[in-house]
């Protein structure tokens, strides 16, 4: 078995380049709607007029005004929700925050990315036209993947936030789902986030060229890194996978490949060895092997290799 000359053989997902976005319905309306009760409703109303009567004003034009300002809220609220674009700015800001979350974590490989629209000459046209990228150019679609779409709405509270549901689609049609809330420039960003961390952290298995052979990291019997009581049942557990625990070397240069070039970072915490030992990365002095009782019998984390 040979991998390319990096490290870590990473497959990428290549996404259709446009994302769909239905507008869902406005939680905000909604809730301004069912989030009080009528009895509710009825004493706000009754003590909006109870003010406007204090300051003199009569029952006849009391009313009216709180008519108005009703009528001016709503139209206001119209105003700002009317009309396309919001799916537009949506799919911009996820895009650029990919990329700016990805540039972040620096990985060697990237696995996420957009597929090139087709023609500079096709792209300058659509946006002449003020229309989104579309294309039925098979060689394209034979690169494509994947697709992502995604739901919005107002969220409750009409602080301005927008509710985001975004849905990646996979080649064998299994989704992901991912969801957050908050400002429209925001959103996509903690959204982008979570894709990253989801699609781009190391997954079992995964394999590895280390000193001219290919290391597997095949995870841990029940999870991809498990803990156990101490490193004699951690190692007993890879026994019966099939597979045994990593050396203190292959620790180390997984933890310096990180969490998103196919590694797995030490952190602060115990790791089983074998012989018993267990590898503590935060005392290294005289050497981060140490014995069970030299970290008091705290529980240690491990993965199996092959």
């Amino acid at each position: 078995m040979q991998l390319p000359a990096s490290s870590w053989a990473l497959e990428k997902i290549t996404l259709w380049p446009t994302v769909f976005f239905l507008r869902g319905q406005d939680l905000c309306q909604f809730q301004d709607a069912f989030g009080s009760s009528r009895n509710e409703l009825v004493t706000q109303s009754v003590g909006h007029m109870k003010e406007l009567l204090s300051l003199g004003v009569s029952a006849v034009d009391a009313v009216y005004a709180l008519e108005k300002i009703d009528a001016l809220i709503d139209k206001n609220k119209e105003l700002a929700t009317q009309g396309n674009g919001m799916d537009i700015m949506l799919e911009g800001t996820l895009k650029a925050s990919l990329n700016a979350v990805t540039r972040n974590f620096n990985p060697q490989n990237t696995r996420l990315e957009f597929a090139n629209p087709g023609s500079i000459g096709e792209l300058i046209k659509s946006l002449k036209n003020k229309r989104r990228f579309e294309s039925e150019d098979t060689v394209l679609l034979s690169k494509v993947k994947g697709f992502v779409w995604g739901t919005y709405s107002y969220s409750p509270g009409c602080k301005g936030d927008l509710l985001v549901t975004l849905h990646v689609v996979l080649p064998k049609g299994e989704s992901v789902s991912f969801q957050d809330q908050g400002k429209p420039e925001n959103v996509m960003g903690k959204i982008a986030l979570q894709m990253v961390r989801h699609f781009q952290k190391t997954s079992f298995p995964t394999m590895v060229l280390m000193e001219n052979k290919v290391l597997v990291l095949v995870g841990a019997p029940g999870s991809s890194i498990n803990q156990a009581p101490n490193a004699e049942i951690a190692r007993v557990a890879c026994k019966m996978f099939n597979a045994r625990l990593p050396t203190e070397d292959e620790y180390e240069y997984l933890s310096i490949l990180g969490d998103w070039n196919g590694g797995v970072s030490l952190d602060h915490m115990f790791w089983a060895l074998a012989d018993k030992k267990v590898l503590s990365p935060d005392t290294r002095n005289p050497s981060p092997v140490r014995s069970h009782s030299e970290i008091h019998y705290a529980e240690v984390n491990f993965y199996c290799v092959k």
